[in-house]
C-alpha cells in the first residue's frame, strides 16, 4: 500500500542517507479467463506490480535528480510486451509498468537519471512453481508436462535463470549504461521475437 511504501522508503533513508538506485521488483501473478477476472484481482495486480513503483518513483526521481545521478530499473514482464490469454489483470498491470517507465523516462531525459524496464520471460523461480502448479491444478497435466510447455514458449527452449535478469540489471544500474534510457529489454530466450 501507498502508506506502507511511504514508510519503509522514510525508514531506508534514515538509515542511508539517500538512495540513488532504486529497483522495483515486487510483483504477483494470478490469471483468470478475462471475463472471469474479478474487480478484487484486477486491484490486485495493480496495487503490486505498479502503485508501489509508482509511488517509489515519484518519491524517490526529484532527489536523484537534485544530486546529479540515478539508475530506475523496473522488473515488468514479457507479459508487459506482448498479451498472453487468460492474464487480462497481469499483461495489463506489466503493461502499465512499461508505459509507466516510458512516460517518465521523457519526461526526465534531460536529466542524469535513467530509467528502463527489464521485462523477464519465465525464470526459473517459486513464482514459476506456483504458475505450474496452478496449470497442474486447472489442466490436470502433470508438472513436467506444466513445465515443458513453460520452457517451450522459448527459441531457446528453457527457462531464464534469475542470475541472467540480475545481470542485466545491474548493468543498467552502472554510469556506463547511461545512454540507455526509457527502454523495455526483454529477458527471455528470444520468445517476444516469435
Amino acid at each position: 500500500d501507498r502508506e506502507g511504501a511511504r514508510a519503509a522508503l522514510a525508514a531506508l533513508e534514515a538509515q542511508l542517507g539517500h538512495i540513488d538506485v532504486l529497483i522495483n521488483n515486487a510483483g504477483a501473478a494470478e490469471s483468470a479467463p478475462f471475463d472471469r477476472t474479478t474487480d478484487a484481482l484486477w486491484d490486485r495486480m495493480f496495487a503490486v506490480n505498479v502503485t508501489g513503483a509508482f509511488v517509489l518513483c515519484r518519491a524517490l526521481i526529484p532527489g536523484m535528480i537534485a544530486r546529479g545521478f540515478g539508475r530506475v530499473v523496473n522488473v515488468a514482464s514479457t507479459a508487459g510486451l506482448v498479451g498472453f490469454a487468460y492474464s487480462t489483470a497481469y499483461c495489463a498491470s506489466k503493461h502499465a509498468m512499461v508505459g509507466m517507465t516510458r512516460t517518465i523516462a521523457l519526461e526526465i531525459a534531460r536529466t542524469p537519471v535513467t530509467i528502463n524496464c527489464v521485462c523477464p520471460g519465465w525464470v526459473n523461480t517459486r513464482m514459476t512453481d506456483e504458475a505450474i502448479a496452478r496449470i497442474t491444478a486447472k489442466t490436470g497435466r502433470g508438472e513436467d508436462a506444466a513445465r515443458r510447455s513453460l520452457e517451450a514458449m522459448s527459441p531457446q527452449g528453457r527457462m531464464v535463470e534469475p542470475e541472467e535478469v540480475a545481470l542485466v540489471v545491474s548493468m543498467l544500474c552502472s554510469d556506463e549504461a547511461r545512454g540507455i534510457h526509457g527502454q523495455a529489454i526483454p529477458v527471455d530466450g528470444g520468445q517476444v521475437m516469435r
